[in-house]
């Protein structure tokens, strides 16, 4: 059965953008080569979708009737900080053997400047026969998704579109402005494509602010909490940020010291993410600097010690673990020799270097046993009060804990 939109790739970006769609009555197909890998809809949501004619599909032949074609496939940062575009390019090749004339083919996926117009334009035209801007239609939309946020959703927030020509670009518009309210037209796919940029570079540049002052804060005996309470008062000029243990998420900094040549300025590197880049990765080491420290102060060592980390997800309230700082934290504990154990109300098993890691199945009764408890993920389900009351130490790096309730980062 033919159906207007084809989602490819059902991570954390397809089967968001492929529920809006069913939402907005849009006939809808998701095509992915594995199992179905978002962490932020339920089963019953995925249920509900497909009692509205959503259905997903193995078969590379559905592609080739349906008029949009988006694909939201990930993309990493590999070993050598480059991002990996290798799923971008399977989903590329597998559409292009399907693609007809007048489809409007759109790029989700977090993708440096150029990767649309430069990678995946000669993908799609040698494996079709056919030429973007005059065959079919091909534009980049960044993807805006927030996971978790109950405000903010796909129809609610403004999606920026940029296509290959001003056809492209409209092409774009019309399918946008079927699932969300407002639509943003950027100048061409470039622009576009460094609008993720500009926005996944300014919240880790000002992310890396917030852990080098609450480094500062500590060191001369200042509350950070409460200076952030006090200065996001501030009608203009200041928003607010949160240091934390690491920074997770999807979303990666780009720096262009390791985009591809063509996309190089040469002498005008942006230092700036480089070093928040530098400063954010450092945050787990200095969690266990802490760590050590306040056990040390009440005559223990982090050899031997227990230690129970709560909350492993990258996000509050959700089972997403993509980049989070937890397995390097339990990591580096394990390396002093700390006994380290977890809990989680999202994730019922946990490894750590292909290790299984204990999980505690009484929160208030591991908290108890535990020589030093560390908040990393501040879940709803979480009463920090009485957890401070029974751990021995708890060592908050979220700021969620009342003040003088807990040491907090």
């Amino acid at each position: 059965m033919p159906a207007d939109l084809a989602v490819i790739g059902l991570g954390h970006l397809g089967l968001p953008l492929a529920q809006a769609a069913v939402a907005a009555g849009i006939e809808t197909v998701g095509y992915d080569s594995g199992p179905a890998t978002d962490s932020t809809l339920t089963a019953a949501e995925i249920r509900r979708m497909s009692a509205a004619g959503f259905r997903i599909t193995t078969n590379p032949a559905e592609l080739g009737r349906v008029r949009t074609a988006v694909i939201c496939a990930p993309t990493q940062l590999g070993a050598d900080r480059a991002l990996d575009l290798s799923a971008v390019g399977e989903a590329g090749h597998t559409l292009a053997a399907r693609l007809r004339p007048h489809t409007t083919v759109i790029l989700e996926s977090a993708a440096h400047p150029g990767v649309t117009e430069d990678y995946l334009r000669p993908i799609l035209e040698a494996g079709s026969g056919l030429r973007a801007g005059r065959d079919f239609h091909l534009a980049y939309s960044p993807s805006r998704l927030d996971p978790g946020n109950r405000t903010h959703g796909i129809a609610n927030t403004p999606k920026v579109i940029g296509g290959l020509t001003p056809a492209c670009t409209e092409s774009a518009h019309a399918f946008y402005a079927r699932i969300t309210e407002k639509v943003v037209r950027a100048r061409g796919l470039r622009e576009a494509e460094t609008v993720q940029l500009l926005e996944t570079n300014y919240r880790h540049v000002n992310i890396a602010l917030m852990n080098e002052m609450a480094v500062l804060c500590h060191d001369i005996g200042v509350d950070l909490w409460d200076v952030i309470r006090c200065a996001e008062t501030k009608p203009y000029g200041y928003q607010a940020f949160r240091p934390g243990p690491g920074v997770g998420g999807h979303g990666v900094p780009l720096d262009p010291t390791y985009l591809p040549h063509t996309t190089r300025t040469p002498g005008h590197p942006l230092r700036m993410v480089g070093l928040a880049q530098e400063i954010n990765t450092r945050m787990p080491q200095y969690v266990i600097q802490r760590s050590a420290t306040l056990l040390n102060e009440h005559g223990k060592s982090a050899r031997g010690a227990r230690v129970l980390l709560l909350g492993v997800t990258y996000k509050p309230d959700l089972a997403d673990q993509e980049g989070s700082p937890a397995p390097e934290i339990a990591s580096r504990l394990i390396d002093l020799g700390a006994l380290v154990s977890y809990h989680d109300p999202y994730i019922s098993g946990w490894r750590v270097r292909d290790r299984p890691v204990p999980r505690a199945e009484s929160l208030y009764e591991a908290a108890a046993n535990a020589d030093l408890t560390i908040l990393l993920q501040h879940h709803r389900t979480y009463d920090l009060q009485g957890l401070a009351v029974k751990a021995q130490l708890l060592l908050d790096t979220r700021g969620a804990s009342p003040p003088g309730a807990a040491h907090r980062l």
